[in-house]
């Protein structure tokens, strides 16, 4: 699947590559997956396959590292990940909590190869994790390196808040346990900060707020000329958490509105196994509603289908009923000149208050997220204004160069206890 968090990752290592600086951004589990030129190292570690293999069979806990190399090889991982592999974390929680234990772990084994790895490498400056779900690493590499580690933090709360009991209590009290083991966090929004300080029991000393950025290559504001009906638009993962049954049920109230122009709703994403069946239930809604030709999923996207979906879009809406943290969906759209209609919760308000590229509605309230793509069909010239003003916006705050900038900031001040502004000459980044 196309991950937001391989996307964020990638932009800021790309970024931090093009200004010259010395970037290891080395895959965990499987390969990354981007839509852009990826830069992550062609090894990975904590091969998904041998995790799940140690996880349920001391055998495998204790062969050798070289037999390891037929079922970590970069071909095996592809051809598992091509199943695409249910990842609830309903079916996680042992492999979660295992994890979380760093070297008392039964992935040990996959944690002396990273660290051995690291060993024979240039030693970096920094060492940034991609979630606090591996804040189990943070320990053991600290004090084989004897350099300062960061976590990024960007959604995993909701991955533990999945996790059946006794799995999410202890969990989080590993996490909070390790919190000590960390130098700094990265949040990728105000919002997240906030809330994850709180979440983790993380001092407000070691939390750094890094907003997420994107590559802008190839994004373009100027879309041609909207022909044809009213297009509402939604991309994102297909998931109940991500609200497209919310968009739905305002579509409808839309479509039974006798002064509604001519409409249709357009959907992509990721869909995972786990989730076909939630699809095909408002496929069905659609149908019963009498609209089964306005809806079309039009699947996975490549950097340029994505470029040219969104310019087919004359708004765009992703009512996820959980408190978003990143909202990458947002920038892409709105770099590419499509105005949003999302509700007031998570990350959603700074992000429109700082771009200006959409309207804010009430959370979780049909009828308001009605009225709000409403005001866009029925002012063209409202929808244009917020397109321009909120591409504008992302490119002044949401760009990878924005991120990077601050990224470099964060880190200088943790390396040399210097005011966030002083860069550091190399970071490594572990996603």
């Amino acid at each position: 699947m196309y991950c937001g968090s391989c996307f964020r990752d990638n932009a800021l290592a790309a970024e931090l590559m093009a200004r010259g600086h010395d970037v290891m951004l080395v895959p965990l589990y499987t390969p990354t997956l981007t839509d852009e030129k990826n830069v992550s190292r062609d090894r990975v570690f904590f091969g998904g396959i041998s995790v799940y293999l140690q996880q349920h069979s001391g055998i495998f806990r204790r062969t050798p590292w070289l037999l390891d190399k037929l079922w970590d090889s970069r071909l095996a991982l592809k051809l598992a990940a091509r199943r695409s592999i249910a990842v609830s974390p309903k079916s996680l929680g042992e492999l979660t909590v295992s994890m979380l234990k760093g070297e008392d772990g039964y992935q040990r084994k996959e944690l002396d190869k990273l660290v051995h790895w690291l060993q024979t490498e240039p030693a970096p400056d920094i060492i940034n994790l991609s979630n606090s779900l591996l804040i189990g690493l943070a320990e053991p590499i600290r004090k084989a390196l004897r350099r300062p580690v960061t976590v990024t933090l960007q959604g995993e709360d909701l991955f533990l808040d999945g996790l059946e009991e006794p799995y999410r209590s202890a969990s989080l009290k590993l996490i909070r346990e390790r919190v000590g083991s960390v130098d700094g966090f990265l949040a990728v929004s105000d919002y997240y900060a906030e809330f994850m300080s709180d979440y983790l029991d993380i001092p407000a000393s070691k939390m750094h707020v890094v907003p997420v950025g994107i590559n802008l290559e190839g994004y373009d504001s100027s879309r041609p000329a909207r022909t044809g009906p009213f297009t509402v638009g939604y991309f994102a993962r297909i998931a109940p958490e991500k609200g497209l049954h919310v968009l739905c049920e305002a579509y409808r109230l839309l479509r039974e509105r006798g002064d509604f122009p001519e409409a249709r709703l357009e959907v992509a994403g990721y869909l995972g196994p786990e989730h076909r069946d939630y699809l095909s239930g408002l496929e069905k809604k659609m149908r019963d509603w009498g609209l089964a030709d306005e809806f079309n999923y039009r699947g996975v996207l490549d950097r340029q289908q994505k470029i040219d979906f969104l310019h087919s879009l004359d708004v765009l809406s992703v009512p996820a009923v959980y408190k978003e943290p990143k909202g990458i969906f947002l920038l892409e759209a709105m770099s590419n000149g499509v105005p949003v209609v999302q509700p007031r919760k998570g990350a959603f308000p700074e992000m429109l208050e700082r771009t200006g590229g959409g309207i804010l509605v009430e959370a979780e309230n049909i009828q308001s997220l009605a009225e709000g793509i409403m005001q866009i069909g029925r002012n063209p010239l409202l929808g244009e204004s917020l397109g321009r003003t909120g591409a504008e916006g992302v490119r002044r705050h949401y760009s990878a160069g924005r991120m990077a900038e601050r990224a470099l900031e964060v880190y200088s001040s943790i390396l040399h206890g210097t005011p966030e502004g002083e860069a550091s000459k190399a970071m490594a980044e572990l996603a």
